[in-house]
Order: structure tokens, then C-alpha cells, then sequence
């Protein structure tokens, strides 16, 4: 399912095989939705000095996508080093765009939304 749509799908699949953790929600928003919240997270992680692969070619996909009814999810390398948010068709059945990478080093930055990271709970 992870094709080659963003520079993130091919690390997103390589953290997949090598047994991440995954989480698809079961909700689903408006793929323009998800741009708008997509592209603030783009630039408060730019203001901080973070970039989030393929995170600018994700908020693109999204915008086009228009109301397209879309499912997240989530995947969290083993060792926790790098996270992907996925967007998924209303289906599950075919990823429409991935972002994510390694997590930021900096102190205090894991758990902010701009980390990608979300609360356990």
C-alpha cells in the first residue's frame, strides 16, 4: 500500500517490515481538512528548525483531494527513533499520502504536535 507518493512512503515501509507499530483511526475527515492542519504543522516545524519528510508533497495531495472522506494512521519505528502519519482512502485500502522521519533530538519536543508524536493514553 505504501507506494512511492512522498519521499516518506519508502522509509514508512522500511519501519513496517522491520515490525513499527501501527494504528489506523477509524474516523474519517475531509482530506482539505487535513491540509490545513498539515500545513500549520509544516510551518511551526520550519520556524523550529525540523523538517518532516515529505510533509509539503502530503499537504499538496491533500489539497487536491478536496473533500475526499480520508483515514489516519499512525507508525512508530521499533525503537522509536522515526514516526509516519498516513492518509488513507475511506477504505483503508490504498495510502493517499505519508509524512514523517527521524523524531527530533531536541529537548522537550516529543509529544508536541509539530513532533508528530501522539499521547499514549
Amino acid at each position: 500500500m505504501l507506494l512511492e507518493r512522498t519521499p516518506a512512503c519508502g522509509p514508512a515501509r522500511d519501519a513496517l517490515i522491520a515490525g513499527a507499530d501501527f494504528v489506523v483511526w477509524d474516523g474519517l475527515v475531509p482530506a482539505n481538512q487535513h491540509a490545513g492542519v498539515f500545513r500549520r504543522r509544516m510551518h511551526n516545524s520550519l520556524k523550529r528548525g525540523h523538517t518532516i519528510d515529505g510533509l509539503a508533497d502530503s499537504v499538496d495531495i491533500l489539497r487536491r483531494a478536496g473533500e475526499e472522506p480520508l483515514r489516519t494512521g499512525s507508525i512508530n519505528a521499533v525503537d522509536r527513533s522515526s514516526w509516519f502519519t498516513i492518509f488513507l482512502n475511506f477504505a483503508a485500502t490504498e495510502v493517499v499520502a505519508c509524512c514523517g522521519g527521524r523524531r527530533p533530538t531536541t529537548t522537550g519536543s516529543a509529544g508536541t504536535p509539530e513532533s508528530g508524536t501522539q499521547p499514549r493514553g
